[in-house]
């Protein structure tokens, strides 16, 4: 199958609460889910209609089992998914306490993911793509890193559009420094840049968004979209400025919603080739982006919340 869109990185199990609203340590029991930030990301544009391929590596395990057949459930193309004994899967706790706040423990030492080297890459897949999106958990240690960078090249070569979403955490990092400077090395490869206000403000120590884009920016950029959950999400290119409000819904688990934001703008931009030049049609994408966003945060689980285009469609018409 030829893929209009390459994600690579961590793809791993979330395990989420069954009561919303506690903290890892007084959570009665937890709910298996499939999650990683590029994995989300793959499955939500597959369910725009999106014909999607994964790089990664997984433990050859049960859990890596079950996140392969997961992807292959809709449709992803699971083979740039390497399996290895060497390690095994990862494993991430999410709660969302109280206050609203998310809570992570992740089981990494090393798992599969943390294994990926350029010799594990599906460079064909690299080659045909129209567009190529990671993270930074990727960016932590230097085999992924060394196979993240490559696999930039490969695409950017190809004429695939570069997209990176830095989805910072913290935890994983060995010092606040190291996941700065990864995060900016990053950044500084893509083409179009999705990040939240919060990492703005980690990456450049502004708390204003206007300030700290100032001093983010990178030449080359052809898009950074800063997301600020209720306050919607407001756009940046070498040409103008904008802003897309948020749809208000009661969430009920917040991981993943940032990854169907992606998602939903990828899907705009992948059906739409001239949207980067029109400031109207990048709004529009936002408000459809934030709209997939808002509907991930409405369910549990990151991959079995994120909607289908047509509910996303839908939930716009009802709002």
């Amino acid at each position: 199958m030829t893929v209009k869109a390459v994600c690579l990185g961590e793809l791993l199990i979330d395990f989420v609460p069954t009561v919303t609203g506690t903290g890892l340590a007084d959570a009665p029991a937890f709910a298996k889910a499939a999650g990683g930030a590029p994995g989300n990301v793959a499955v939500g544009l597959q369910r725009q209609g999106i014909a999607t391929g994964f790089i990664g590596k997984l433990g050859d395990d049960a859990f890596g089992h079950f996140l392969v057949d997961t992807l292959k459930s809709d449709h992803v193309d699971t083979s740039g998914i390497v399996l290895t004994k060497e390690a095994l899967t990862g494993l991430a706790f999410v709660s969302l306490r109280a206050d609203g706040e998310r809570e992570f423990s992740f089981y990494r030492s090393p798992s599969a993911d943390m294994l990926l080297s350029p010799a594990d890459l599906d460079v064909a897949m690299l080659q045909g793509c129209d567009l190529f999106h990671y993270g930074t958990l990727c960016m932590i240690d230097d085999d992924p890193r060394a196979a993240t960078l490559k696999a930039i090249e490969i695409a950017r070569a190809g004429g695939a559009i570069i997209s990176c979403d830095p989805n910072l955490r913290l935890p994983l990092w060995p010092h606040e420094d190291a996941a700065r400077e990864m995060l900016l090395l990053a950044i500084s490869k893509a083409d179009i840049v999705k990040i939240s206000d919060d990492e703005v403000a980690f990456l450049t120590g502004e708390k204003d968004i206007d300030a700290g884009v100032k001093k983010l920016w990178c030449a080359g950029w052809k898009l950074l979209i800063v997301t600020s959950g209720p306050e919607g999400s407001r756009f940046f290119t070498p040409d103008f400025t904008g802003h897309a409000d948020a749809f208000r819904v009661t969430a009920v688990d917040a991981t993943g919603a940032g990854d169907g934001f992606t998602a939903g703008f990828l899907s705009r931009l992948l059906k739409d080739p001239e949207l980067l030049s029109s400031q109207d049609k990048i709004a529009a994408a936002c408000r459809f982006a934030n709209a997939m966003g808002a509907l991930t945060a409405t369910k549990r689980g990151a991959i079995a919340a994120l909607p289908t285009e047509a509910e996303v469609t839908s939930f716009m018409a009802q709002a």
